[in-house]
């Protein structure tokens, strides 16, 4: 199949996938954690069976933290998450929820317990902001600079542009599909959900640069010859490599995701589904926006 001479298709596909992920953000949002909004999260495992619903929130009201979102994990597992309490509230907590055993860890063993202030929260939230928005502009600013000999048909700057387009692509369809996970079933974000973007936004530019520069290598050395040809050998001369390197990691996460922890199983979830799309960005987008780009400066 020729790739970018059916670039429009390909163009529509992620137009409409990028559609409805703004469709579900805009409508829903993300579901902010505690690490943005600020508050406590405690992870027990009960020894035997779980204890009910209704008795776990009788032991928040009891121990006068108030009400609680619960979600189970697994057979005995329970996570919870409520206001920040201090030390002493976290003490009387786990008395009541161990129903007032001399030994709570002969009921439940504590797996984990958080705590983030609302001034935290806030400035977690906005570092992240700062983080993406950095990374995007050096990625820029670097993309640019790799390029800057080659500057004929397509000038080096415009392959920047390029990448961060792919990239935004990238970040955005993730962000969608976590808005819907988040609406309907309850997942929440986070500082992982953050640096799994990070690390997507990293994977992604490394597959683009690799088309980048066979396309680089080509423009060198295959002077005179059409750009979109050079352009459509490039990509199916590197498609195996981004494929095979893609799955190694993708194998990789599902293990973590089927067999991981309940606090990675979504940041490995998030790493999948970003992979999968960046190698997706990688063929079937990036090279075809640079013949895009040509086309267009010619008839300008």
């Amino acid at each position: 199949m020729n790739i970018v001479n059916n670039r429009k298709f390909f163009y529509s596909l992620s137009s409409a996938l990028i559609l409805l992920s703004l469709i579900a953000l805009f409508l829903w949002g993300l579901k902010p954690g505690i690490d943005f909004t600020g508050g406590s999260g405690l992870e027990v495992e009960f020894i035997n069976e779980r204890l009910p619903a209704e008795e776990i929130e009788r032991a928040y009201g009891n121990a006068g933290i108030g009400t609680v979102t619960l979600q189970n994990i697994g057979e005995r597992g329970a996570l919870m998450r409520f206001r920040a309490i201090s030390d002493d509230e976290h003490r009387i907590l786990v008395r009541q929820l161990s129903r007032n055993a001399d030994d709570p860890a002969s009921v439940f063993v504590e797996k984990r317990f958080t705590t983030v202030g609302p001034a935290i929260g806030q400035e977690l939230r906005w570092s992240s902001y700062k983080a993406l928005s950095l990374v995007l502009l050096f990625i820029l600013f670097y993309v640019a600079w790799a390029f800057r000999k080659v500057s004929k048909p397509v000038s080096s700057w415009k392959y920047g542009v390029v990448a961060i387009i792919a990239l935004i692509h990238d970040v955005t369809l993730p962000i969608g599909f976590f808005a819907y996970l988040g609406q309907f079933w309850g997942v929440e974000i986070d500082m992982l959900f953050i640096s799994g973007l990070l690390t997507i936004l990293g994977f992604s530019v490394h597959d683009t640069i690799v088309v980048f520069d066979r396309i680089r290598e080509k423009l060198l050395k295959e002077r005179g010859a059409l750009f979109e040809d050079i352009v459509e050998r490039s990509v199916q001369e590197t498609i195996v490599r981004s494929i095979i390197t893609s799955l190694t990691a993708v194998i990789a996460l599902s293990s973590v995701f089927f067999f991981g922890g309940e606090t990675t199983r979504f940041m490995s979830l998030l790493l999948i589904f970003g992979m999968v799309i960046g190698v997706y960005t990688t063929v079937f987008i990036a090279g075809s926006l640079l013949v895009s780009l040509e086309k267009f400066g010619k008839r300008a």
